[in-house]
């Protein structure tokens, strides 16, 4: 089994990757906040930890991935005060709260579908596992790190934080400086310290989505369901906890401290944080109204776009930058990801078209081991695609006649390109569909017309049929074995 390298957000360094049961991985995901249309934020931990769970799964590891839909109890400004994102839109709408979670669930889907990205072992529901949220607030609250007041539940930060030391310590936070140096007066608020976060939260009269708890009619707070979910399908311990930078304070940080309070330990044993999406330097997202929502992106509607993209250019954008560096929008970018795209798929086709010789001339047997080197390399994609593009090289030079190959070094070639190009990194061939044949026929007979033309010296008509499809985006390549095309 290949020896896999991840950066552990926890320890701040790389460190090879052991499951706590031979064969098998943990890893649990925070999902999205389904109150509206999926961004480019969302879809980069999508597919990173679709690449990581599709690397596992290669690497001879079965894969139990949650990942999770928070459809209640995330509030506005991820606050402990304000209204439920959800609800909020559905009172906007005029639609039940869960009509709302069902709908831009199902345009999630869609839009991961588009995106390749493999759908998850288990997708838990927040709403679906209020139980289970309740019981494990009332075991903070039986070991002592939890306090009720006016019908809400907090958690004790301070307590905690002195019985543990442990407070602050994935995302660098200084507890001290977190935790208010006097009390708040009385009345006030219902927290004991600022930096104390709701377990439970006791619903106003006005909040529509609400459940009965052994403290109040209520909801449970945003940090609760992860835990809760997590320690149901994969246990008090797991492998990987994976998220968005932006969810290590106070999300994750909060998760830590939940788990660590009831079991002495936190819930996983690697942290793994994918980095942002930017706009101009800032982060993309709903809360700053800076976002272009994933189909905006491939009908090309946004005010900034300049045309429309595709799935797989947007998916081989992401992939383009490794997963822990900050990837900044912009059109020029994402035309240089199309056109990188592009031209590993002609490649492959390319590829299928080459007329093997008795001898290579080229030595191809380390391109296979340099892409696993990457991949266990803290999932180096960038590596990867920069040695894929080097064998994209060698394929045109093969096919341009400078250089041969073997049967084998070609079987060699297409053996790596299907592993790394569409079963790890989970790109696919946009242009191939049903009508692939017949367009290939149809090409096939307009370049023996032009063939026929050039042998009759007709170049008027050759010319003619060449700038013709130039038109069309069609590029024909001349060649001593006759001509080729590209779209």
């Amino acid at each position: 089994m290949q020896q896999l390298l991840i950066y552990n957000t926890l320890s701040h360094q790389k460190e090879l990757f052991k499951p706590l049961t031979p064969d098998h991985v943990g890893m649990y995901v925070c999902g999205p906040t389904v109150y509206g249309d999926g961004h480019l934020g969302h879809a980069r931990p999508a597919i990173t930890f679709d690449v990581l769970f599709r690397y596992l799964q290669h690497i001879g590891y079965k894969v139990r991935y949650v990942r999770n839909i928070t459809d209640v109890g995330h509030l506005e400004h991820d606050a402990d005060e304000g209204e439920d994102k959800i609800a909020k839109k559905a009172r906007l709408e005029q639609l039940e709260p869960m009509e709302v979670a069902q709908y831009y669930t199902n345009r999630y889907h869609k839009a991961m579908d588009a995106l390749n990205v493999l759908r998850p072992s288990i997708e838990p529901h927040a709403s679906g596992h209020i139980l289970e949220q309740i019981e494990l607030v009332q075991k903070i609250l039986d070991a002592g790190y939890a306090y009720v007041s006016n019908g809400s539940v907090y958690f004790d930060v301070r307590k905690y934080h002195e019985d543990f030391k442990c407070y602050g310590r994935l995302s660098g936070r200084v507890i001290d400086e977190m935790l208010s140096t006097t009390r708040e007066l009385d009345g006030q608020t219902e927290k004991r310290d600022t930096a104390d976060f709701a377990l439970w939260k006791k619903a106003a009269p006005e909040h529509i989505m609400r459940w009965n708890s052994p403290w109040s009619v209520g909801f449970p707070g945003w940090h609760t369901e992860c835990t809760a979910m997590g320690t149901k399908y994969l246990g008090e311990t797991f492998d990987i906890h994976g998220g968005g930078m932006d969810l290590m304070f106070p999300h994750h940080e909060s998760e830590i401290a939940q788990q660590t309070s009831v079991c002495g330990h936190g819930p996983c044993k690697y942290w793994m944080h994918n980095n942002m999406i930017t706009i101009n330097g800032q982060k993309m997202g709903k809360s700053l109204g800076n976002f272009i929502t994933l189909d905006e992106f491939f009908t090309g509607s946004h005010k900034l776009l300049d045309q429309a993209y595709s799935p797989m250019t947007i998916r081989f954008f992401i992939l383009q930058a490794h997963y822990r560096s900050t990837v900044d929008f912009s059109n020029e970018a994402l035309i240089a990801a199309e056109k990188g795209y592009n031209r590993l798929m002609q490649a492959y086709k390319t590829l299928g078209r080459l007329q093997p010789s008795k001898a290579s001339s080229i030595d191809v047997k380390e391109y296979r081991q340099k892409c696993y080197d990457a991949m266990n390399d803290d999932l180096n994609t960038p590596i990867v695609i920069s040695i894929l593009f080097d064998m994209a090289k060698t394929i045109n030079t093969v096919n341009d006649k400078k250089a041969t190959l073997t049967q084998a070094d070609i079987d060699e070639l297409k053996g790596v390109m299907d592993t790394f190009v569409f079963d790890i990194m989970g790109l696919r061939d946009e242009a191939s569909s049903d009508n692939t044949a017949l367009i290939d026929g149809l090409m096939q007979m307009i370049l023996d017309m032009r063939a026929t033309a050039k042998s009759n010296k007709d170049w008027a008509t050759s010319d003619k049929i060449r700038d013709a499809l130039g038109a069309l985006g069609v590029t024909v390549k001349d060649g001593k074995d006759g001509a080729t095309y590209e779209i």
